[in-house]
């Protein structure tokens, strides 16, 4: 019997700004960051099957077992619609693993749109963003996939008109980061957290933009991994108009002007440098 394949990608995401307002008392930060998608993706392959979640994946560090968020994605979505279908899920790893890119959490939420697609859309938008917060925090922003300013633990949104597509330069260090570690680690009264979000920066020129760019995490992540402040060093002298830490770590990346100095910028530091890079744009 054949079954239905599907193919979606899973986009990486970076934070521009990053701001902790606040501790809540079940443990959980709350946030007010502006996210943006880039055009670095994992790849799903979703086979429709008779019964059973299975999954494999080409990175060896990532689990392949309940534990994986697209494993906890695809059992929601079934048990929600109480079907007793299932689904084997080949995924093809290209974001950097415990980055600060979201990877497993855009895979969790190209799980839940492709599942919602093949089933004729059963759920409506916002019920799909729901059971994505069950799942993670960044889930919702990964299926909504437009520029976004979250709020509460990362899951208000509200849309962000204005940004350019900028080109971006991704330098993953190698070193990956427990985000759990890094808010456990985080002393508020440290962070400069009552600079508010000035919309206008980011909707200006790429030099605006690059000067609007901060991270309350990073001083945190920083402390234990210094090469992060390598990486944001490299990439302002290779031309970058603001380099910053996306989520809490350990990748960095540039804003640039244009693709040409990017690409210039990317043969230096990979020239210099061990580590892994990325050239790509913010998706607008």
């Amino acid at each position: 019997m054949n079954h239905p394949t599907l193919k979606i990608l899973a986009p990486a995401k970076v934070n521009l700004f990053l701001q902790v307002t606040a501790k809540r008392s079940d443990g959980y930060h709350t946030l007010n960051t502006l996210m943006c998608c880039v055009g670095l993706s994992d790849v799903l392959t979703l086979r429709i099957a008779g019964a059973g979640i299975r999954i494999h994946c080409s990175h060896p560090q990532v689990p392949e077992n309940h534990t994986n968020l697209a494993h906890r994605a695809a059992e929601l979505f079934f048990t929600a619609q109480n079907r007793p279908g299932g689904v084997h899920i080949h995924l093809r790893k290209n974001i950097p693993v415990a980055a600060g890119l979201g990877g497993g959490s855009s895979d969790a939420a190209a799980v839940l749109l492709a599942l919602n697609r093949h089933f004729r859309y059963p759920l409506a938008p916002h019920e799909l963003m729901a059971m994505g917060q069950r799942i993670g925090a960044d889930v919702p922003f990964l299926i909504h996939r437009k520029p976004a300013i979250a709020t509460g633990i990362g899951e208000r949104l509200a849309a962000f008109d204005g940004l350019a597509p900028l080109p971006v330069l991704l330098i993953y260090p190698r070193v990956q980061v427990s985000t759990a570690w890094v808010y456990e680690n985080l002393n508020l009264g440290l962070t400069k957290h009552k600079k508010k979000l000035k919309y206008r920066l980011f909707k200006g020129t790429p030099e605006q933009i690059g000067a609007g760019l901060r991270n309350d995490l990073e001083e945190v992540t920083q402390s234990r991994f210094p090469v992060i402040r390598t990486v944001k060093t490299a990439l302002m002298q290779a031309g970058a108009l603001g380099a910053l830490m996306s989520g809490s770590g350990s990748t960095v990346f540039g804003v640039f002007a244009d693709r040409a100095a990017a690409g210039r910028a990317a043969s230096e530091i990979r020239r210099g440098h061990r580590w892994e890079v990325h050239l790509t744009r913010l998706v607008v």
